[in-house]
């Protein structure tokens, strides 16, 4: 029987290759699909992310890169033989701008040995032109610069020191900054920068992947942040448009819009806007961004005037401007500037010799920044009242505008004096005042205090506490009757007694005087150097209260005035700015000057936007306000203002007058002098009682001031259609000199008396006169 089985070479027989399950095959291709779908997704996501973010990057960039504030400046102080300023005023003004005590040679240094001072300004670009760095040198005595030398620098008789900055008016987000230009940077600031935070900035494309490995591998080993791998353009990105969280997706955020910033804009663009944006450290509220308010900030020198050392610091202080802040830690400051320096040296940006005498050299940061807080509220607040007739508040946060003053700092600092010493003195911790101080013939507000704590930013009583102004509206009325010389004098003869009005509803008003006695008849001149109450109302009625009323407005009042009889005894509400307002008229002999609180206004790169010149307009006749003058000086002297005199020297001549409401709600005085005029305000915000008058309470804070400035006296100049008779007010006669009761007045011509008094036995007055002398 044939076998028919083959037989079969021993071995493992060779497994038939296995086929996949269709099914498989389907699942591994699907995913591959899904897989390249996802990517797709992805990229389509990302594309439209990075176009997202380029036009964040570049909409920023193309626009507004930064909002700076406008800057507010005192007015320049000059300097020329002759100039009315005090040794101490004057070392006020150089702090206040900014100067350091130093050898006097320096920039923006000064020297001081007695009144001796050598001064080295800085220069300044003013609206009308550019003042050239001086180095000089000068004398002051009896409040006087006594001699003036220019010892280096373009020779003038008048020079202009560089004026302090008082304030801003900053952007929301409180930044604050001064741009500053690549080229015209020192080249040792943006070298000595890359070489301590990014020594490959001209080479990368916004990250430097090496970089961010290098700090990666030192920070494991050191177990925690030691070291940064951004460059310069990240750290520009994460400021300007990210926040500081740490987190995956900022942080890829950050190198997306890094490397789209470095496709649309060079280097120096980048390098530029970083020097401008990156944060330096904190004042009060305010931030300080970019080197060059930093410069100002620490050492109160502009950028462009800065030593190494000093580049230094501020460089080391981008790794942590509060921690390494020099005011509050000085060592830490040292060390950081120092290692900065060395850097530097590694670096070749300096010389041996030169990084060892930087490296010794003190930190050399000013004791308080010169460009702080607003120092000043009061004052700026009404600043910016009137900026806001003809500029939007965006522009003023946003513009770099330059707002040029009339402030003067040495007013300042004896107006704030006054207040706080006075309100010190009184006791009442309750009392508020408020003080305005102008310069008489321009209307021009040297001065504002807003309250006993003139640091104090809120609310402004200077400008917006309106209170009844009592006897301060007595002058007005008055003027209101003199402007009608057939009918009243400084003589006229007014009823010092009490009557009572009757009103049509019913009701009785029954004026009285302050201290309740009646005196008979009393010349119109003493009724008001006396501020009796009486013979105003009699006046005030019998000229009429829209005559009054009428006076007021032109003198430029906008204050409602009531049409009641009480509105002649001061029943009128009034800021003091607005008092102010309304002297300043009757201190310019009836030229109405509005007040002012600016001469110009330029733009960022000095261009002139706006000049505030001198505006006059005459309001009432110069010969009746004459005559209302001389019964003001005749308060100053006689009257409820002599008190002043304790304190300010008997040969300055004055004029004023005091103003209190009922029970002591309100103490007023406004007056003037040949160069000022100042109007007080005391009282409680309550509106609470106070045993205080306008002598006792708004007199001593006008007189403390006054007598802390430099002035001259108030000598009026005689108008037209007035003439000066001897007279005996009580007879209302004309009189000679010599004769008892005598007194020199002026009369608009033909207003005079008539009749003619002689004065038998003069002779015998005048050697009884004479003997009197002698005991």
């Amino acid at each position: 029987m044939k076998n028919t089985d083959k037989t079969r070479k021993p071995g493992r027989k060779k497994p038939a290759p296995r086929k996949q399950p269709a099914a498989a095959q389907s699942r591994r291709k699907g995913f591959w699909r899904i897989l390249m779908r996802l990517a797709l997704l992805g990229l389509f996501f990302l594309a439209g992310w990075m176009v997202y973010l380029d036009a964040q990057v570049t909409s920023r960039f193309e626009g507004r890169r930064f909002e700076v504030p406008s800057r507010v400046y005192a007015r320049p102080l000059e300097l020329y033989v002759g100039a009315p300023v005090s040794a101490a005023a004057l070392e006020q003004e150089l702090a206040l701008a900014g100067f350091h005590k130093g050898d006097g040679s320096r920039s923006g240094s000064y020297q001081r040995s007695g009144g001796r001072f050598l001064i080295s300004s800085r220069g300044f670009n003013f609206p009308d032109g550019k003042e050239p760095r001086r180095h000089l040198a000068l004398s002051i005595a009896s409040d006087q610069v006594q001699n003036l030398q220019v010892v280096k620098g373009p020779d003038s008789a008048i020079v202009r020191l560089e004026p302090a900055q008082i304030g801003g008016i900053y952007p929301a987000h409180k930044e604050d900054r001064i741009l500053v230009q690549l080229s015209r940077l020192p080249e040792l600031l943006p070298a000595a920068l890359m070489a301590v935070e990014d020594r490959r900035f001209y080479d990368h494309i916004g990250i430097a992947p090496l970089s961010i490995a290098r700090a990666m591998l030192a920070n494991v080993r050191a177990g925690g942040i030691v070291q940064g791998g951004s460059t310069l353009t990240q750290q520009l990105v994460k400021n300007f448009f990210l926040t500081r969280e740490q987190t995956l997706l900022r942080k890829g955020n950050e190198a997306l819009m890094s490397i789209l910033l470095e496709l649309h804009y060079s280097k120096s663009d980048i390098l530029e806007t970083y020097l401008n944006e990156v944060y330096l450290g904190q004042a009060g509220a305010r931030s300080i961004n970019g080197f060059g308010l930093a410069s100002q900030f620490y050492f109160a020198e502009a950028l462009e005037d800065l030593l190494p050392h000093q580049l230094a610091l501020l460089i080391g202080m981008v790794k942590g401007p509060s921690y390494y802040n020099p005011r509050r830690h000085p060592q830490r400051a040292t060390a950081r500037r120092n290692l900065v320096l060395d850097q530097m040296q590694q670096m070749g940006l300096l010389g041996e010799a030169d990084a060892q005498r930087a490296r010794s050299l003190p930190l050399g940061v000013s004791d308080k920044s010169s460009f702080s807080q607003n120092r000043y509220p009061a004052y700026i607040d009404l600043v910016r009242r009137h900026l806001a007739r003809d500029y939007k508040e965006e522009d003023l946060r946003s513009e770099g505008l330059r707002v040029f003053t009339t402030f003067n700092p040495a007013m300042q600092v004896a107006a704030e004096k006054a207040v706080t010493e006075t309100l010190a003195r009184l006791g009442d911790k309750a009392l508020e005042s408020a003080l305005v101080v102008t310069a008489k013939d321009s209307g021009e507000v040297l001065a504002l205090v807003g309250g006993r704590d003139p640091r104090y930013a809120g609310f402004n009583r200077a400008l917006d506490a309106s209170r009844q102004i009592g006897s301060l509206v007595k002058p007005f009325v008055y003027l209101a009757a003199l402007s009608q010389p057939q009918r009243y004098t400084l003589i006229t003869p007014l009823q010092d007694t009490r009557f009572t009005l009757k009103f049509e509803n019913g009701t009785v008003w029954q004026p009285k005087n302050y201290d309740g006695l009646e005196r008979g008849e009393v010349p119109l001149h003493q009724a008001l150097s006396k501020s009796y109450n009486l013979p105003v109302v009699r006046v005030g009625l019998d000229i009429g209260l829209a005559e009054v009323k009428s006076t007021l407005q032109a003198f430029g009042t906008d204050s409602a005035i009531s049409d009641y009889p009480s509105m002649l005894l001061g029943a009128v509400a009034m800021t003091p700015v607005n008092v102010a307002q309304i002297y300043q008229g009757l201190a310019t002999s009836g030229f109405n000057t509005p007040l002012r609180t600016i001469r110009e206004v330029t733009d960022a790169g000095g261009e002139p936007l706006s000049r505030y010149s001198l505006q006059v307009n005459q309001v009432a006749d110069p010969a009746a306000v004459h005559l209302l003058q001389y019964a003001m000086q005749e308060t100053m002297q006689e009257g409820t203002g002599r008190s002043a005199y304790n304190t300010v020297p008997r040969a300055l001549a004055l004029a004023g007058k005091t103003g209190t409401t009922d029970d002591g709600r309100d103490a007023w005085f406004a007056g003037f002098s040949g160069d000022l005029l100042a109007v007080v305000w005391v009282g409680r915000d309550d509106n609470g009682a106070t045993p205080l008058t306008g002598a006792s309470g708004a007199l001593p804070v006008w007189s403390k001031f006054m007598a802390q400035v430099p002035q001259n006296s108030f000598t009026p100049v005689l108008p037209d259609g007035v003439q000066y008779h001897w007279v005996n007010a009580q007879q209302q006669a004309l009189t000679d000199e010599q004769c008892e009761n005598a007194r020199l007045m002026p009369f608009i011509i033909g207003s005079e008396p008539k009749q003619t008094i002689t004065c038998a036995g003069a002779l015998p007055q005048k050697i009884r006169g004479w003997f009197e002398g002698l005991f």
